[in-house]
């Protein structure tokens, strides 16, 4: 008897237990956007600026919003399900979502610490598609001398994406690559969206790190004001569209990231800063390589008067806050205009179809009319060339279009007339 008591009621409790772990499996929604901020240097206080932003919407029926909040001035790391406020249009010090987790002290310029708060997220907050953001300083791929975040004059040494002071420590491009590349693979298909909340990360050279594993990239070919992304204006639009697509997604933040600093603007709700912002269709990007690697080809054969034209052509071109930063089709434009006989016209006009079908989104503010939406490497200055050209050599970009050969020729014998 005493043995049927115990049979039933440990078939009792594993029955009960069965209940309660299928009432606590997390729902599946449409979306899950997951925001890695790294507020562990002088941005700090736009990390809390944005999260409260973010709180004027929250998470809804189809969007969950989740972030991983590195900040120096706590000095620890949390974890929150971003909800709506009570009342939103009260100002409060700090956010008032739930903190799932406080993790302590965390190493954010770690890669892998992406990875783990990307698994963490995937299995807690289970969705159709998902959303990549990483907040922080960015720098393109490679290092920079830049303003900080307060705008004057003090410079300081930046590279990559995602710097945490505390460790001394950043994510670099191709790390960045690696971890969108198990991303994917802890999703089970490609990271829907990717996105830098961060400086000058809008560039060939970056994209083509993820792009076996992203299927759409939005960024910024300029720095970005400090307080970077609009997300209370965007998450507005993006809840209030139903059914919204990856592009509708990336299409959405590029209007409402240069709306929210166009000066004179009635949308300027970030104050007026001169800014750029785009969104690229990931499936087009080889297509762009190849014909980037067929232009290589034909440079790489001019003649001198050709060359000596094509390099003083390339110190005009568009650039950003660093100078080895041109903008792609603006240079294409100004190969064009300069006649260089030796690139055939059909040759840039491949590279132009190919950039602008990979381009769905761009905007931005008149003292960039001539940026079009992705930068690319064309150092000018032998110097710069050679800092940075070794490394070059491995990004995917250069493996897929020999880039990095034709920067070569065109810099051959290039100190002599800077």
């Amino acid at each position: 008897m005493r043995k049927l008591i115990a049979l039933l009621a440990s078939s009792l409790f594993v029955v009960s237990f069965s209940i309660g772990a299928l009432a606590a499996q997390p729902v599946e929604k449409d979306w899950t956007l997951l925001v890695y901020l790294n507020g562990d240097n002088d941005l700090d206080g736009f990390g809390a600026t944005n999260i409260k932003q973010m709180e004027t919407v929250g998470s809804t029926n189809n969007l969950n919003i989740v972030v991983q909040w590195a900040s120096e001035s706590a000095g620890t790391t949390k974890r929150l399900l971003v909800q709506k406020a009570s009342d939103p249009s009260t100002v409060v010090s700090s956010p008032t979502s739930p903190i799932l987790a406080d993790i302590g002290k965390t190493d954010m310029g770690d890669w892998k610490n992406l990875v783990e708060f990307i698994r963490w997220g995937v299995q807690n907050y289970p969705a159709k598609h998902y959303m990549i953001d990483v907040w922080d300083h960015g720098a393109g791929w490679h290092s920079i001398q830049a303003m900080n975040a307060g705008g004057n004059k003090h410079t300081f040494h930046a590279t990559d994406i995602s710097w945490d002071d505390n460790s001394g420590n950043y994510i670099t491009t191709e790390q960045l690559g690696q971890a969108m590349s198990q991303a994917a693979q802890i999703i089970g298909h490609k990271v829907d969206v990717y996105g830098s909340d961060a400086c000058l990360m809008a560039m060939a050279e970056v994209a083509n790190e993820m792009a076996d594993s992203v299927s759409y990239f939005v960024g910024s070919q300029e720095t970005e004001p400090g307080p970077g992304w609009p997300y209370g204006d965007w998450l507005s639009q993006w809840a209030n569209t139903a059914g919204a697509t990856s592009d509708v997604v990336s299409k959405t933040l590029v209007d409402a990231y240069v709306k929210s600093y166009q000066t004179g603007g009635s949308n300027a709700t970030q104050g007026t800063s001169e800014v750029t912002f785009a969104a690229y269709d990931m499936s087009k990007l080889a297509d762009l390589d190849t014909a980037i690697a067929h232009l290589g080809k034909e440079i790489r054969s001019m003649n001198a008067t050709d060359k000596e034209k094509l390099f003083n052509t390339a110190k005009t071109v568009q650039n950003f806050t660093d100078a080895d930063y041109g903008d792609l089709l603006d240079f294409m434009s100004l190969i064009s205009a300069a006649q260089v006989r030796s690139v055939a016209p059909q040759v840039v006009s491949e590279v132009q179809a190919a950039a602008n079908a990979m381009i769905i989104g761009n905007a931005d503010t008149s003292q960039f009319a001539r940026a079009k939406g992705m930068s690319i490497w064309l150092p000018t200055d032998p110097s710069t060339y050679a800092s940075n050209s070794a490394r070059y050599k491995g990004l995917k970009f250069n493996l897929a279009s020999d880039w990095g050969s034709t920067l070569d020729f065109l810099l051959q014998g290039a100190s002599c007339r800077l």
